[in-house]
Parts: structure tokens; C-alpha cells; sequence
């Protein structure tokens, strides 16, 4: 006769498997497990970049662009200045001067407000002039965010133009040339300016 067993003792049998204790911390967050090749980088790796010869080339459609209209208005002031003026030279002297220099900051105020503007659009034309944009050429920050008007505007204006414009009034031709021609020998393709903001022109 078999004795029974306690009440407190199991019948025998197979075992379950023992549960492995739990990590008690807390959870990490939810992309912790994604490797890091697959973690975003700098908004210009895996683009290729443009080449210093598409660059000229958007530059000098941009030139145009913003120069025809400016060409149009000068004349259009000049020959109003002039009607105003008839015989008198004098007055015909300082007509041509006043629309000389009016045609000056009106090409200066579409120069400064065009590369920022035309920049800073949303979706597949952001980073683009339109000549970058006809050339197929765009610029784009290294942390990865959309072009926006103020750094286009501290790229542009501030360190193109003001900058390198004082630094070649103080030594002549020299920072504008090394400005632009930097891309050649650059492993990156880079202008000064690109590297003071830290932006690359990359193509597409």
C-alpha cells in the first residue's frame, strides 16, 4: 500500500522549465536596437557632390537672372530722368546720377533678398537658387535640417558678401579668389563660406 504523500509536496512528474529572472531596470526607448549605420548623419553623406564647374554655372544664371531686371530698371530710370531733365544739363547730370545710384540699391536689395528667398522654399526645390535649380544642383546644412532663410542669408549675404567682399577690399582679389576656387582641391567640394556655415552642395 502506498503512503501518501504531503499536502504540501507536489506529485511527481516533469518539471517545469524555471523562468529566467527579468532585467528590473527601466526599458530602454524603442530604437535603442537599430544599429548605428542606420542612424541619420550629416545631410550630405551618401549624396554626391557637385562639381565646382556645375557651381560657376548655376552662379552665372543666378547673375543673370538678377542682372536683366536690374539693366531694365536702370534704363527705364535713366530715360525718365532725362525726360524730366530736357535741355538742361545740369539737371540731366544729376538725373542720370540719382537713377544711377537708385538702380544700385535696387540691384543690391534684389541681390541680398533673392539667394535667401528662392533658398529657403519648402519641398524639392529647398537649397536651390534657380540656377541651382536649372543646373540640378542644391545646398544642404550638414546637420541634416531644411535650408530656411536665415542661415541662406548668413551663407549668401552675410559671409559671401560681406565678408568676403571686406576681406577683398583690405587685400584685393586674393579671399574672393580663394573663396571660389577652394572647391577645386577641397576633398569635399567645399567653398570657404560652405565651410563657415557648414553646408554642402551636393547634386539632385
Amino acid at each position: 500500500m502506498e503512503r501518501p504523500l504531503p499536502p504540501d509536496q507536489p506529485e511527481p512528474g516533469p518539471q517545469a522549465p524555471q523562468e529566467v529572472p527579468s532585467y528590473g531596470g527601466p526599458v530602454p526607448p524603442g530604437g535603442w536596437q537599430q544599429p548605428m549605420a542606420q542612424q541619420q548623419g550629416p545631410g550630405w553623406v551618401g549624396k554626391p557632390l557637385a562639381s565646382w564647374g556645375s557651381r560657376v554655372g548655376a552662379w552665372f544664371i543666378d547673375v543673370l537672372i538678377i542682372g536683366i531686371p536690374a539693366m531694365v530698371i536702370f534704363f527705364v530710370l535713366l530715360a525718365g530722368s532725362l525726360g524730366i531733365s530736357g535741355d538742361d544739363s545740369d539737371a540731366g547730370f544729376w538725373a542720370l546720377v540719382g537713377g544711377a545710384l537708385l538702380s544700385v540699391v535696387i540691384f543690391a536689395v534684389i541681390a541680398i533678398l533673392y539667394a535667401p528667398t528662392t533658398m529657403a522654399r519648402q519641398g524639392a526645390h529647398n537649397g536651390q537658387t534657380l540656377g541651382k535649380q536649372l543646373i540640378g544642383i542644391r545646398v544642404v546644412r550638414d546637420s541634416g535640417e531644411p535650408m530656411t532663410f536665415w542661415p541662406a542669408a548668413l551663407r549668401e549675404v552675410v559671409i559671401k558678401g560681406l565678408a568676403v567682399g571686406i576681406a577683398s577690399s583690405i587685400i584685393p582679389f586674393i579671399p574672393w579668389f580663394l573663396d571660389n576656387f577652394w572647391p577645386l582641391w577641397d576633398d569635399e567640394n567645399r567653398a570657404l563660406h560652405d565651410m563657415a556655415v557648414s553646408t554642402h552642395v551636393v547634386q539632385g
